[in-house]
């Protein structure tokens, strides 16, 4: 019952973030828009305008994970809820503009945005210290077979107000002394652990109501597309290849051919001004052209705006770039790569159907078989259509190592739905603006590393 308290308290101090962005912007729609609609509404038509708001902004504010206040920093949940509040003011004044047959005046709404972000602010950083200061760190074990050091990436993520590390044990030494660790403890991290040693922790863990986070194995991530059913009269669990039904891959590439040929259009005008600054500074080829893998291992070339030297592998030697100290990308490459312009002539492959907006990134054929000597699964990945941006991308950095990458993908390509391609796009515009998702590899980095704490791959 204590648990279901805080739950419901924890719920309404999170209605109470979006209610008090969605007033502004109630007094703002009154004030600024209402009364100047082509048709002005009747009451009922401006409360469903407010209510519109209401819930793009919880919406987006769940897809940038604005709410998480028991796990996010405040500085993270302050941009979390800037990004939601950009596009929910956006939406609603495309709306407006289309209500009004007219241009809205912006000032009233850029007005609006600075108070809801203010009010937002002052949330995050009020709900973050009442979150900690009522929620004592959870006493914690951790249990490892493949991964080793959770407890310093708790400590680096800035979790320990949360997760009170007390007991660490490998899963041998664990089994040894009969789940002894479990003793007193509130949670327990499962890292890489087995099905079978996996198992009967669960089922302690269960018993005695220990909550459990477990960072899985290929194995699991591959049972989480299983369909349950009944055969003889036995529950059963059917896993398969990726098979998406045929409404979702028509409304899919129908839906690539609309948005690449629509940006292609936006940003075509970008495009020619940085093809233009490639070829100025050294005298090169603006676009590059690279052979990568697609679904069931097809080859085709990618388009990309040049960022690095022309002779960058003049030895033949394919290798990961290596961030910002890599020599081989130049000025304005390195421009175009925070700002992820270099990325831009992929609309083109999307367009021409060699790619898609959603799915795991391609890689190179050269690459890819110097991952699969140490981890066969890595084609596993292959079974559907290379995309712009994809789970990996979203959750992941670009020195995420290959297992790591493997595992998120197979979790996209588990349950694939146009929802959660449509969750994807928009948490892409997130991390647009977080430095470490470009960070490199190490250098000379091509193996399939499992994660471990060192290379902070979590």
């Amino acid at each position: 019952m204590d648990n279901l308290r805080r739950s419901t308290v924890l719920r309404l101090v999170k209605v109470l973030n979006a209610v008090l962005v969605t007033i502004p912007f109630g007094v703002c729609w009154y004030m600024a828009y209402a009364q100047n609609l082509a048709e002005p509404f009747f009451r009922k038509g401006n409360w469903l305008i407010i209510a519109l708001f209401f819930v793009l902004y919880i919406t987006y504010g769940r897809i940038y994970e604005a709410f998480r206040v028991s796990l996010s920093r405040i500085s993270e949940l302050i941009g979390s809820q800037l990004l939601a509040l950009l596009i929910s003011d956006g939406i609603i004044y495309a709306i407006t503009w289309l209500l009004m047959k007219t241009f809205p005046p912006v000032l009233p709404l850029l007005g609006t945005f600075v108070v809801q972000l203010l009010l937002a602010s002052l949330w995050c950083v009020t709900a973050h210290k009442w979150y900690f200061r009522t929620h004592k760190a959870k006493k914690t074990a951790v249990i490892y077979d493949m991964l080793e050091g959770l407890e310093q990436l708790i400590s680096e993520y800035g979790l320990e107000a949360k997760f009170n590390v007390t007991s660490i044990a490998g899963i041998t030494a664990a089994l040894d002394n009969q789940l002894k660790i479990l003793d007193g403890v509130d949670v327990v991290f499962l890292c890489g652990i087995h099905s079978r040693e996996r198992n009967i922790i669960l089922k302690q863990c269960v018993a005695r109501g220990i909550q459990v986070y477990l960072i899985p194995r290929i194995g699991d991530v591959l049972m989480s597309s299983a369909e349950r059913m009944h055969m003889f009269h036995l529950p059963m669990l059917r896993v398969k290849r990726y098979d998406p039904n045929p409404e979702y891959l028509f409304v899919k590439r129908a839906f690539d051919i609309v948005v690449s040929g629509l940006a292609l259009l936006v940003f075509s005008p970008v495009m020619l001004v940085v093809g233009i600054a490639i070829k100025a500074t050294d005298g090169g080829p603006a676009f590059y052209k690279q052979c990568r893998l697609t679904k069931d291992g097809k080859k085709f070339d990618v388009l990309k705006f040049r960022s690095m030297r022309v002779d960058a592998e003049k030895d033949g030697v394919a290798r990961l770039s290596t961030g910002e100290k890599d020599d081989r990308i130049t000025p304005i490459g390195r421009f175009i790569r925070k700002c992820r312009l270099d990325e831009l002539p992929q609309l083109i492959n999307i367009f021409k159907g060699e790619m898609t907006i959603v799915g795991p990134r391609p890689e190179r054929p050269e690459i890819a078989a110097q991952y699969e000597k140490d981890l066969p699964e890595f084609a596993l990945r292959l079974q559907a259509k290379a995309g712009l941006t994809g789970y990996a991308q979203v959750y992941g950095k670009y020195n995420t190592t290959p297992y790591d990458k493997l595992q998120m993908d197979l979790m996209y390509i588990a349950n694939p739905s146009f929802t959660e391609d449509l969750k994807i796009m928009f948490a892409t515009v997130k991390i647009l603006f977080v430095p470490d998702s470009t960070e490199g590899v190490a250098q000379g980095q091509t193996t399939a590393t499992k994660t471990t704490v060192q290379s902070n791959n979590l």
